[in-house]
């Protein structure tokens, strides 16, 4: 995580590490994701009952919203030890028949970012997790020779934030995909309030509540503010965490009551007073910014899209009438969307 993307959903190795002492253990104590936890008890409970393996699951959305504590939680319903790796980290299918090779029988395999993971490593996976069979193949050229290798049961929980660059075949093969949804307020309060009591940091309700608010629907995210705001209230005030605290150390790391943070806004600000709202291309926004393309397509840009302050179209990037709102800056008459406060009265 770069020092200035406080609020990506994405997470280090040196967050996942902080993150292992607020993950929750079993289904019980996850919060959100109702429909999800209720469909994968089915499923586990079920399949424990009739002593098999459970069909393999796919779990699929944004980063940040417990996939990776998901596939713990489900080996740990299971009674099973669980083995963790990740699509890049599978560039030839010998890494891939190396891995299938240990398991043990019921094991659960976790592969986050299955869809990086490499196209012959795919096509061996296949028959993997249809046949529990691989074919290893020995020598090179005509003389060539498939060896079957034989794998005990065991299912493989795979992790993607982009299911719709997984291949139709692979994507058959799951017997159960869950679809991870963003959390609502109340069971982000929920969140912030459990991980305080594990963080042994003394919380208000409305300080949970302040923090819910803008955490963009993400756990991961309001999991690190409510570590900022802990370092704020230790260092500038009792150690409390107050509301007051709270936004004054959220004001600290440019968060705004919308969950909005620098780069947002600088988005949205160029938009607005350099490009009069647009339309404007991506890469004309985005060196007006002083960022990559890919950094203000594929961070920025869905939030403030999800929160109705910005509009994809066929001509560019236009700013909506809950952009100049929320900027406080007045809205020309010529500039795009004026007119249509009804439409996003909301924001959304």
């Amino acid at each position: 995580m770069s020092e200035n993307r406080l609020m990506d959903g994405g997470a280090d190795s040196e967050e996942r590490a902080a993150e292992m002492a607020l993950r929750p253990k079993s289904l019980g104590d996850f919060v959100g994701q109702h429909k999800v936890r209720q469909q994968l008890e089915l499923v586990l409970h079920g399949a424990k009952g009739r002593g098999s393996t459970p069909d393999h699951i796919l779990l699929a959305g944004p980063p940040g919203l417990g996939k990776t504590t998901l596939s713990m939680i489900i080996a740990n319903e299971l009674g099973v030890p669980i083995r963790i790796t990740s699509g890049p980290a599978i560039q030839h299918a010998g890494d891939l028949a190396a891995i299938l090779s240990s398991l043990t029988e019921g094991e659960v395999l976790f592969l986050d970012e299955i869809h990086r993971m490499s196209r012959p490593a795919e096509e061996m996976l296949y028959m993997a997790m249809e046949d529990f069979r691989v074919d290893v193949i020995v020598g090179k050229g005509p003389g060539a020779t498939a060896i079957p290798l034989e794998l005990p049961p065991f299912t493989l929980v795979g992790a993607t934030t982009r299911s719709g660059l997984l291949p139709a075949p692979l994507r058959d093969r799951f017997g159960f995909t869950a679809h991870m949804e963003f959390y609502e307020p109340g069971d982000l309060e929920q969140v912030v309030h459990r991980s305080a009591k594990l963080l042994e940091i003394d919380i208000d309700g409305e300080a949970a509540a302040e923090i819910a608010s803008r955490s963009r629907g993400t756990p991961r995210i309001a999991n690190r503010l409510l570590r900022r705001v802990r370092d704020f209230a230790q260092v500038k005030g009792d150690g409390r965490g107050t509301v007051e605290a709270a936004r004054n150390a959220l004001a600290v790391y440019e968060v705004d009551e919308r969950g909005l943070d620098r780069l947002d806004r600088a988005v949205l600000g160029a938009l607005l007073n350099l490009f009069q709202g647009g339309p404007v291309g991506l890469s004309t926004l985005a060196v007006a910014i002083g960022e990559e393309t890919d950094t203000v397509e594929e961070v920025a840009e869905p939030f403030l899209v999800r929160q109705g302050l910005l509009a994809r179209t066929p001509r560019g990037r236009i700013a909506t009438a809950a952009a100049w709102r929320h900027l406080g800056v007045p809205m020309p008459r010529s500039a795009p969307g004026a007119g249509q406060d009804v439409l996003f009265e909301d924001g959304r």
